[in-house]
């Protein structure tokens, strides 16, 4: 045991000498917000154009904003609202302004919760239903007397799940306040989201709309070398390297956040190793590791009702790939909550945890037509069996339901 111990000592004391490879790895993350966005400065300057009325103390147009991942569109509206919030302060306007990240906030209430949290309103974290914390929330609004620009991104994350009923609310809240007004700036990575919105809906948020197109390889050679400067020491970066990463999100439909995970990674595989140049060797093995980590977290943290409602399309695909419904993937479901002695959950309950999945990109869920029997869902898995079966074989629980028979299969 001791001999563990010392051997961690090393590695700690080895990193705590200082990094050869990175002078700031916090550059190369999601969330950080340079002071230069190269190759979209005409986005910049539109949504900037766009919400100016704000700082008159005036709303501005509604706006929603749509592309694939890492085109650039968070990075965008949090430049552009820092700077609102900056020259609001400089000028004394009564400017209040708001990101949420539907996806991470997970619900309505938790949504709701974070624009309270936004104009000093406290709310408990629970217990409180849905319309009297919207209450509260138009309430607090109304007394401070503000331009509250709001920003929610990845909406469709949160509507595919749990319907349009709170951005229905929203888009319509301005018709119950005097003294202060709200405007929404929502962001989708779904560039067919706008299908699964009320008419009324989508009138209202869609005042102004922009596309962020995908960035080329050289598009993203260039932000990946703005970056480095700042991330890496100098030298560090082979130029293979940075290419290579390019060429990778390029091909990803110009994801830039897959490239700057490749680089930071390709960064830390290096620096773990003891090299002192980023090589292209570095790239290809964070590639592989990124995309295995993803994945493997991503089912290891489902709920336990969300893992079952895979393991039983995982079963279905294996021994019947053929019965794909959601009704088969119910039958199999109650069957393993059986086994392993929990209740289920309604089917309608199962549904809506299927769709859940579906938007991670676990599982495919495509409704087709029955003809005059109606619509139904037929249901794949959306990863390599390889990987869920890795999950589940570390899980104690579930580990003897891989080799499981559903009767339902064998009656049928």
């Amino acid at each position: 045991m001791e001999k563990r111990f010392d051997i961690l000592d090393e590695v700690f004391s080895h990193f705590l000498k200082g990094s050869r490879i990175f002078r700031d790895r916090e550059v190369l993350r999601h969330d950080y917000v340079p002071d230069y966005l190269p190759h979209r400065e005409e986005e910049i300057l539109r949504l900037g154009e766009i919400t100016a009325p704000t700082l008159k103390g005036s709303p501005c147009s509604n706006i929603f904003i749509y592309g694939k991942t890492g085109t650039g569109k968070t990075a965008v509206t949090r430049f552009v609202l820092k700077k609102i919030a900056q020259k609001s302060k400089e000028i004394n306007s009564p400017v209040k302004v708001c990101f949420v990240n539907c996806r991470l906030a997970g619900t309505e209430y938790r949504v709701l919760a974070e624009l309270c949290s936004s104009i000093n309103e406290k709310v408990p974290f629970t217990g409180l239903a849905v319309g009297e914390l919207f209450d509260r929330f138009k309430k607090a609004l109304e007394k401070q007397g503000v331009i509250f620009l709001v920003t929610l991104d990845e909406i469709d994350a949160l509507v595919k799940i749990r319907g349009d009923a709170l951005l229905y609310e929203l888009t319509r809240i301005n018709e119950n306040l005097s003294k202060s007004k709200v405007s929404i700036i929502g962001i989708s990575n779904d560039l067919k989201f706008k299908e699964f919105l009320d008419p009324r809906v989508l009138s209202t948020l869609s005042e102004e709309e922009m596309v962020f197109k995908p960035y080329t390889a050289e598009e993203i050679q260039d932000i990946l070398m703005e970056r480095a400067k700042i991330a890496f020491y100098d030298g560090v970066l082979s130029e293979g390297a940075l290419k290579l990463c390019a060429a990778l999100a390029a091909a990803e439909h110009g994801d830039a956040r897959r490239a700057l995970d490749l680089l930071r990674v390709a960064g830390e595989i290096a620096e773990r190793r003891g090299d002192t140049k980023i090589t292209e060797d570095h790239v290809r093995e964070a590639q592989k590791r990124i995309e295995h980590d993803r994945v493997y977290e991503s089912i290891r943290s489902l709920p336990t009702h969300s893992k079952i409602v895979l393991l039983s399309a995982f079963l279905l695909s294996k021994f019947d790939p053929d019965r794909s419904m959601t009704g088969e993937i119910y039958n199999i479901y109650s069957e393993i909550c059986d086994q392993i002695g929990i209740s289920p959950l309604t089917q309608r309950r199962v549904s809506e945890l299927i769709n859940e999945l579906d938007v991670m990109g676990l599982l495919n869920a495509r409704v087709v037509s029955l003809g005059r029997y109606g619509r139904t869902k037929k249901i794949g898995l959306g990863i390599p069996r390889k990987i869920l079966i890795e999950v589940f074989s570390e899980d104690e629980i579930f580990r003897n339901i891989l080799s499981y028979r559903p009767k339902f299969l064998l009656s049928s």
